[in-house]
């Protein structure tokens, strides 16, 4: 049933089939059938082995999977077994770290109460949320969430919460209107109850509800992000490297009528080769690594690939309430209609509120959040309650030595209409046409500068038992009190940090244009534009992205709107985060590269995020942002010296297979030394990374790494040449395969680790230590390359003890490619900056 406020109350309990008093357990058996459970969240049986499912699809993945089951097919299976190992050790990682921070979700989602109060068999009880029904005569009382949408039929002094939902900072007033233009007849799913009471008929429930658009959007596959994104482009580019150097080496070895099954066992070896198929696994131990120290800081990572797009941030939209500001309204001025500060609408308000008997609003709150004004003398005679006709509320106090006085608070016009004189400087005027225009100028400065803000008036009463609203006539305008939800401590600075950073900050929010424009002053971000709701309407995508680029704030817009500025950042190259708490912030949580939601959030919030904060602080955010581009700085340091150095060696051996007489290298020894060389690498997502690479946004340069791998690589094919050169002139290895063999494996795996200690920074080596588990894990890979042939091990595999001349031109050869990499590395960063 869509825009129930605008149908006659009659026929939507018509159409409902609904009575005032209730459903009998049958009845609503039935329409739990029909209509299914009152949840948004229907978690599938099977969403485990999808979870797993997801994880194999990884492009990578996919590629290193092909490459194992061949061997194993071909009968490789000490090959083809490390592979598979590999690739399903870095999945269950995965997995398991994903698994465990949705589940420390659950257990807390949990605690939170899934009750609420129905009529059934004409009597009330308490049931589980997910057990209403259209139909359904729920009751609500302050303080309770609302369960589902519904169609008030009582209500008394109800205010309800919408900001989950809306975004709006204060409570929205509820009536039982039969007919309206708007949802003020009406409560909604996920909202909740500020005061009040209500009884009302439910008519939607589930992903039939206003929020159902919300969960079809949720249920959708999310746009891919940056993670996904150069992982997608760097497994293509693998796959066409991969592709060519295999079919060109099968050709070249079959043109050379070399036995088909050896040519084929050596092309697919060289295919390995030329395959990081550690890079799961590394990027696994790496995001794990780096999402636990985000656990220590107060952040849960629910997905691990969040950390890397953290890293690659350039625009985080943030909602407004709760995260630029404390969240709280305060009471931040009290002034004469001039404007002018003045304590004695200070007392007056402060008197209203104190001896108010109703249920305190968040208005009341900060007033006696204030500092408290002298008012000890002051005793209640009588109260008239606030009502939304009046939309006021009177006290009546006697000071110990005067007469009665009646203190009114209420919305400025309403005030306005009930005075005929005005306090100035502690004299009574007329309150004439000019000094209602003057009181009515500063009402509507303070509203532009975005303060919520109420009249105050006074009147003295006579005498009597009890006082009535007729009593609220002649009064004296005393002021104005102006509320505002004041900046988070600090946030300036946080914002300046994320700016330093390369990060700029989009505020979108459901309030109003001039509540927004004010904190965001106050915060100072600019304001020199500021796009409501129907501003968005009338753009086209491009311009959304360039005035939020440019740092537009959106105010007045809707879930919706605000989806399409983060697709439009996205189209337009941005990686982009998205902090929202409400039920209104889930689809663009949902479509963020980094969707953070807060533990207090709502739970189709915290559903739809990547991340989730215990605190609801930027600060922790900017952390989140280092942390990931650290994450990210490790993982392209392997990526550059893997894929540089294997496409060096596959190149040299590609070429070493055109005019040897036999191959340079057997199948098992190229996997050995893939294998061992990778086994060096598990220790970069330790490795310490340089302070500039934090300070700027990290993207995935698929050019540059192909760059880097055309450029660095053939060096190290240029050394293996001379090797083969040095064999053949020196120590006569073309009639000794077994001696060329070793001696190749020996100087291919020590250049290659070796090097990583130049590769490893965009800088001097010897300025940017690496961590000592990866010197440790290198030198270790050293040792035994030059150890191996001298064991059993060594014979097993084909490989012979070398002499000591012949290690000695090895170690020779890899202290000049040492110096001559870090010579072309540091043209190649001035020439192609990193940065």
């Amino acid at each position: 049933m869509k825009h129930i406020w605008e149908l006659p109350l009659a026929e939507v309990m018509l159409q409902a089939r609904a009575t005032p008093a209730g459903l009998t357990s049958s009845e609503a058996a039935e329409r739990l059938r029909v209509h299914g459970r009152n949840s948004l969240e229907q978690e599938s049986r099977f969403a485990t082995l999808r979870a797993i499912f997801q994880l194999f699809t990884n492009p990578l993945v996919l590629i290193l999977l092909a490459a194992g089951a061949t061997s194993l097919i071909l009968g490789d299976g000490v090959g083809g077994g490390i592979i598979m190992a590999m690739v399903l050790m870095s999945v269950m990682l995965s997995f398991y770290m994903e698994y465990q921070a949705r589940h420390a979700v659950a257990e807390i989602q949990k605690r939170v109460a899934t009750t609420a109060e129905v009529l059934r068999d004409g009597q009330a009880r308490e049931l589980p949320v997910a057990e209403l029904v259209p139909g359904d005569i729920i009751i609500l009382n302050a303080g309770d969430l609302v369960p589902a949408d519904a169609r008030l039929l009582e209500e008394k002094d109800l205010q309800v919460r919408e900001a989950a939902l809306t975004g709006e900072s204060l409570p929205v007033e509820k009536n039982t209107n039969d007919v309206s233009t708007d949802p003020s007849n009406c409560v909604f799913l996920g909202t909740g109850l500020q005061t009040g009471i209500a009884r009302a008929v439910v008519v939607a429930t589930g992903k039939d509800t206003e929020l159902g658009e919300t969960a079809l959007s949720l249920a959708a596959k999310a746009p891919e992000t940056e993670f996904d994104r150069g992982i997608r482009k760097y497994g293509v580019m693998i796959t066409r490297v991969v592709l060519l150097l295999v079919v060109f080496v099968l050709l070249v070895n079959l043109g050379m009528h070399r036995p088909l099954l050896e040519s084929f066992l050596f092309s697919i070896a060289l295919a390995v080769g030329m395959t990081p198929e550690m890079m799961p696994m590394i990027i696994t131990i790496t995001l794990a690594a780096g999402a636990r120290r985000m656990a220590e800081k107060k952040v849960l990572i629910k997905q691990l690939a969040a950390i890397e797009d953290f890293g690659s941030l350039t625009i985080l939209c943030s909602d407004k309430t709760g995260t630029l500001t404390e969240g709280t309204i305060v009471l931040d001025r009290h002034v004469d209609i001039r404007g002018k500060d003045d304590d004695t609408v200070l007392r007056y308000v402060y008197l209203n509120s104190y001896f108010q008997a109703g249920i305190k609003s968040p208005i009341d709150d900060a007033v006696l959040q204030h500092d408290r004004p002298a008012i000890a003398e002051y005793i209640k005679v009588d109260e008239i309650p606030f009502d939304f006709l009046r939309r006021r509320l009177s006290v009546v106090v006697r000071h110990q030595s005067g007469e009665p006085l009646l203190v009114t608070k209420g919305e400025a016009e309403s005030i306005f209409a009930i005075c005929r004189s005005v306090n100035i400087d502690g004299a009574e005027q007329p309150f004439d046409e000019a000094r209602r225009a003057q009181a009515l100028a500063t009402f509507q400065q303070l509203s532009a500068d975005g303060y919520r803000t109420i009249g105050v008036a006074t009147a003295k009463v006579p005498s009597q038992t009890t006082y009535r609203a007729v009593s609220e006539q002649e009064m004296t305008l005393e002021g104005f009190a102006a509320f505002l939800d004041p900046p988070k401590p600090g946030i300036g600075e946080v914002l300046t940090t994320l700016k330093q950073n390369g990060v700029s900050v989009v505020v979108m929010t459901g309030d109003n244009q001039y509540v927004t424009r004010k904190v965001a002053r106050d915060v100072g971000l600019p304001v020199d534009l500021v796009l409501t709701g129907p501003d968005v309407d009338g753009m086209d995508d491009a311009a959304l992205a360039v005035h939020a680029e440019q740092g537009a704030i959106f105010a007045r817009v809707s879930p919706a709107q605000k989806n399409r500025v983060i697709l439009a950042l996205k189209t337009r190259g941005h990686v982009v985060g998205f902090i929202g708490d409400g039920i209104n912030d889930a689809p663009s949580l949902h479509s963020a590269d980094v969707g953070i939601s807060v533990m207090n959030g709502v739970a189709v919030a915290k559903d739809a995020a990547k991340v989730i904060l215990l605190e609801k602080d930027l600060a922790v955010l900017n952390e989140g942002i280092l942390e990931g581009r650290r994450s990210f700085a490790n993982i392209m340091k392997y990526i550059v010296m893997g894929t540089s150095s294997n496409f060096g060696n596959m190149f040299s051996l590609a070429a070493a297979a055109l005019f040897l007489p036999f191959l340079p290298m057997l199948p098992t020894q190229i996997l050995l030394n893939n294998f061992l060389y990778d086994l060096s690498q598990v220790s970069i997502p330790s490795d310490n990374v340089d302070v500039a690479l934090l300070h700027v946004p990290k993207r995935w340069r698929i050019d540059f790494i192909t760059k880097f791998m055309l450029i660095i690589g053939p060096i190290s094919s240029l050394y293996d040449l001379l090797t083969f050169g040095l064999l053949f002139w020196l120590f006569q290895a073309a009639t000794n395969p077994p001696l060329f063999r070793t001696a190749w494996f020996v100087e291919s795996l020590v250049t290659q680790t070796l090097v990583v200690f130049v590769i490893r920074t965009a800088g001097s080596p010897f300025a940017s230590r690496p961590g000592w588990f990866l010197q440790t894990t290198i030198l270790s890979v050293v040792a035994a390359a030059v150890l191996i042939p001298f064991t059993p091990l060594g014979d097993l595999l084909g490989f012979v003890p070398l002499p000591l001349s012949l290690l000695g031109v090895i170690a020779l050869l890899a202290g000049t490619y040492l110096v001559l990499v870090q010579a072309v590395k540091s043209w190649f960063y001035r020439r192609y900056p990193l940065l």
